[in-house]
């Protein structure tokens, strides 16, 4: 605990100041650092910058950016680098594991986007209606940059003034206001290949004087264009041949499944369109790879406006603000793959399929190569065939509409020499969600297979062993081998579905702000604030039927690899908070809060914080912080009722998982599983402390340095590694078969389940030894691989599963030089991680994550300005560390691969290369209302990193694809 070491620091910090002489020399370069009112207190009027780090982006830094959107604004951030926890829209993908299309996310320290607040003016934002996996989280891209007078951006726990979610910290973003005049920006952006990756914006924003008011008001328009893998050439084709899949595309005809073989081989049939690849069991099979259908970028498309307005009334103020935004975008995943009906590998399909293989004799050495054996179709019927691997020609395509709304507002005053301020406020967004393409309904593409389908597209009525069309007529059965049939691709066709889901999340809330002198003793002047805020949430994701799981059908999905997930939940929230600045000596100030919070659905919680600041000279400051903070537990991951997603589990992490499910590897495997909400989960806590000091020597120069650190428990996911790890002893979570409703477990193959151990005990019975009936199970059956078979459809829970400890440094450095027209600006802003530690999955041994794949060890951005009156000029560069590439997370066949490359090193092990890139901006005042600005990123056209841990080839969190690309933009003034 933290507690200790920040009582005897601070107590140092006051000791040392009384050793002070009461007048020092006086340094004519020197000043003190500059004192201005921020994010994380609520006093009006106090300096308490030096109390806490904090990172602001004025309105130059907005203009300068050449940012069209707040996430691009963000990117540059040190604090907002490692880990995998901040997003874009190049993470979208139409799966419920997905983010959702068009989104994006800050997420301060890695610790995940609903650990860090986002608040506008000082006040929260409804989240997005559709969560990220199950954590809710702002979507930035909602906010409109036009209306932006600066960012606050506050990486320390601020639980103790703002409440819930502050655990990493807080991103304030502070509206324009008393705006008066009129201005027009234009800007269009693009890269410099011959693909088209174009972006272009328009805003206007207008404001004057109303009576003793002011009105202000603002519309913008963003318009992205897509960029796909296939644009950039390295990324055209795998960096791994190994990385294939066995599901080629229809269009490239499908393999013929390994079980239907007579020589137990996986074989290609005639006409794929690309080269066979050779697998790890000698095999040659018709590949695919996900990157000729990967996005980079979404095509994305928002349009905002907004208003806000000052009015005094007598001695009190109005204010109201305004925003309401629409956004557009399309997001793809790869080609479903195509399953049996119960959503086992290997489709079956009549033996005449193959039949257009027919030599000119005859003659079909394909099908005489395959074991013919009969299967009951959707309608029941007998028929004799055999078993493929394919998967869809389209990927999975979705467009999703948003819609965000937020509306506040406040009146302003005093009582006597007191400051109060209350507010009302409602947000809210919400989301329409329609697949128009790659998703197929699981039934009537089956019955296509067998020739059930009408063409009509509905599935035929069988009665005495006759098929029935009604006025429809029945089709001749789909073939997937039969590539470029106008008839058969109109039969698939007749097999699409479109699945919609609908979110919607609001925020009401009212808040009361009181503050001024609380009292004076001894020359010692105690400025407060006092709070109260209630808010009531509201959350509801509802997906179509044909895109739920549950109990009455099996758990199946009716279309082929796509699922959501019904959510729906509320709650109160009352909250009361304390806060006081106490000017101890003329050296020493001290923050003291704490905010108690009450929820009606998981209880009450109080958290404190403590800030020192101590300034020897005026020159030099010395800070330090210490706070609790908590996350209360997302209204999807209490509401959810039964997800249908994917859960990985961690072999590298538990040895007995690995032994039992990866051949004793450390791979990683994904399976099909639904996920649980729990209305008994515990909120996230955090314990945050931060040393830091600021030392300016001259008046031009500031260096500051800050030390933090996190201890986040009770962090709440699922942990599929954990539950087979639990299932090894608990036989109440081992199901044959599907998991019956209302419970949970791992679900297993019936060929596990008819085998027993020594003692004769089945695997579902307590006291079963899981490492014999393995062994039986190979003996029996020798299964390809060499592990218990699984089924589908494991049910499992969310629960507060792991813990983190997180600590860094963040070093600033800013100098100016004046010249004699102009000045030039030398900045540095850097964040290293000295510990990233968490539990592994399914296990108590904590991992060091620094240095690890995608948490870079150090992140930082430098740059050079020179500033005159009407022109200015910027070179920067980001720089991201190198750091291991996930090896552990590859198939054997992968790692052999790299292996003979000469890849790895002799831990078979390898880097990610670290990479800077650079870019310049410039901008000129042509006249006296009219400027032009242009920005370059990425100025030398660097490739990202090559990246064989990720199937896209390089890491799309911490590096970028695009290469160089310019944004020109042009104001005028009125």
């Amino acid at each position: 605990m933290y507690n200790r070491l920040f009582i005897a620091i601070s107590a140092a910090l006051a000791a040392s100041s009384l050793t002070i002489q009461a007048e020092e020399q006086d340094n004519q370069n020197t000043t003190s650092v500059e004192r201005i009112e921020v994010t994380g207190s609520r006093i009006k009027g106090v300096d308490l910058e030096g109390t806490q780090p904090i990172t602001i982006l004025s309105a130059e830094d907005i203009d300068r950016s050449g940012a069209s959107s707040i996430y691009e604004l963000l990117q540059d951030i040190p604090q907002l680098k490692g880990g995998s926890g901040t997003f874009s829209t190049s993470e979208s993908g139409s799966t419920s594991t997905s983010t959702p299309a068009g989104q994006a996310a800050a997420s301060l320290r890695g610790m995940g986007p609903s650990a860090t607040l986002t608040l506008i003016n000082g006040r929260r934002v409804a989240p997005s209606s559709f969560a990220a996996g199950t954590q809710n989280f702002v979507d930035v891209n909602a906010i409109p940059l036009a209306a932006i007078e600066r960012v606050e951006i506050l990486a320390t726990g601020a639980s103790a003034i703002y409440g819930a979610d502050a655990v990493a910290g807080v991103i304030n973003y502070i509206l324009k206001d008393n705006y008066d005049g009129a201005e027009l920006e234009v800007s269009y952006g693009n890269s410099l290949e011959s693909s088209y990756e174009g972006k272009i914006q328009v805003n206007l924003i207008w404001g004057t004087e109303i009576g003793d008011g002011n009105l202000m008001l603002f519309a913008d328009f963003y318009d992205r264009n897509q960029f796909d893998a296939t644009d950039r050439d390295y990324l055209t084709t795998p960096n791994l041949i190994n990385g294939y899949s066995y599901l080629p595309k229809l269009e490239n005809t499908p393999n013929l499944y390994y079980y239907s073989s007579r020589d137990g081989n996986e074989l290609p049939a005639p006409g794929c369109m690309s080269e066979l690849v050779t697998t790890e069991y000698g095999e040659q099979i018709c590949a695919y790879y996900g990157n000729q259908d990967d996005v980079l970028r979404t095509p994305f498309e928002s349009m905002s406006g907004g208003a806000m307005f000052n009015q005094q009334i007598g001695d009190l103020t109005w204010k109201t603000e305004f925003f309401i935004s629409k956004t557009k975008s399309t997001a793809y995943s790869t080609p479903a793959a195509i399953n049996q009906l119960d959503d086992g590998e290997g489709p079956w399909v009549k033996e005449d399929a193959l039949f257009i293989f027919d030599d000119q004799n005859g003659n079909n050495p394909l099908l005489e190569s395959l074991y013919i054996d009969p299967f009951d179709t959707l309608l029941g019927q007998e028929q004799w065939g055999f078993q493929f691997d394919a998967r869809f020609n389209t990927p999975r395509t979705i467009e999703v509409e948003s819609q965000n709304m937020r509306l506040v507002s406040s009146l302003e005053g005093q009582l006597g020499q007191w400051d109060w301020i209350s507010g009302l406020m409602f947000s809210e967004s919400t989301s329409d969600q329609l697949a128009t393409e790659g998703v197929y309904n699981r039934y009537k593409f089956h019955a296509a297979l067998a020739g059930e389908l009408c063409n009509d597209g509905n599935i035929a009525d069988i009665s005495n062993g006759q098929l029935s069309c009604g006025n429809a007529s029945i089709l001749d059965f789909y073939n997937p081998f039969l590539v470029g049939n106008s008839a058969n691709d109109a039969t698939l066709a007749l097999t699409q579905a479109r699945p919609t889901r609908e979110g919607s999340s609001q925020i009401y809330s009212w808040d009361f702000t009181i503050s001024g002198e609380l009292f004076t003793w001894q020359d010692i002047t105690v400025q407060s604030s006092f709070g109260v805020e209630a808010r009531n949430e509201e959350l509801s994701d509802t997906p179509s039927r044909d895109a739920v799981a549950d109990a009455t059908n099996d758990y199946l999905v009716d279309v082929f690899g796509y699922g959501s997930s019904i959510a729906n939940a509320q709650r109160t929230q009352l909250g009361a908070f304390a806060e006081l600045y106490i000017p101890l000596t003329d050296t020493i100030e001290m923050q003291l809060a704490g905010r108690y919070d009450h929820f009606d659905d998981f209880g009450s919680t109080f958290n404190p914080k403590i800030g020192i600041s101590y300034r020897p000279t005026d020159a030099l400051m010395l800070r330090a912080g210490w706070s609790t903070s908590f996350r209360a537990p997302s209204l999807t991951q209490a509401g959810v009722k039964l997800r249908t997603t994917t859960s990985t589990f961690d072999c590298g992490a538990n040895q007995a998982v690995a032994n039992l499910y990866c051949e004793g590897d450390g791979t990683q495997v994904t399976v099909n599983s639904l996920e649980l909400g729990n209305s008994q989960l515990n909120a996230e806590e955090s314990e945050s402390l931060s040393l830091g000091v600021a030392w300016s020597p001259t008046r031009d120069t500031t260096v500051t340095i800050d030390y933090w650190q996190f201890e986040y428990t009770d962090v709440i996911d699922t942990n599929m590694t954990a539950v087979l790890n639990r299932a090894i002893s608990d036989a109440s979570l081992r199901h044959c078969g599907l998991v019956p409703e209302g419970q949970m477990g791992v679900s297993y193959d019936e060929d596990v389940c008819s085998v027993t151990d020594t003692q004769g005990l089945s695997i579902t019975q307590s006291g079963a030894n899981l490492d014999e009936i393995l062994t039986a199970y190979i003996n029996e059956f020798d299964p390809r691989s060499q592990s218990l078979q699984l089924y589908r459809d494991h049910v499992i829970q969310l629960e507060n599963t792991g813990s983190q400890d997180i600590a860094g440094l963040d070093i600033k450095f800013d100098h100016r030089f004046r010249l004699e027209n102009a000045d030039l600006i030398v900045k540095l802003d850097a964040t290293h991680y000295l510990e990233y530690e968490r539990n592994k999955p399914g296990s108590d041994e904590a991992e060091e994550l620094v240095g690890t794949f995608r948490y870079p060890e150090n992140i930082g951005r430098v740059s050079l300005t020179y500033n005159a009156d009407d022109f200015y000029i910027s070179l920067g560069a980001n720089y991201t560390d190198s750091y291991a590439d996930d090896i552990e997370g590859l198939r054997g066949r992968e790692i052999e691969e790299l292996a003979e490359l000469g890849k790895l090193d002799s831990e078979s092990q390898r880097d990610v290369d670290s990479w800077t890139v650079v870019d310049v901006s410039a901008g000129y005042q042509l006249s006296g209302g009219l400027r032009v600005r242009l920005s370059i990123d990425n100025l030398f056209d660097k490739k990202p990193p090559t990246v064989y841990g990720s199937s896209r080839g390089f890491d799309s969190i911490n590096h970028n694809a695009l290469g160089t690309n310019y944004t020109l933009g042009l104001t005028y003034q009125f």
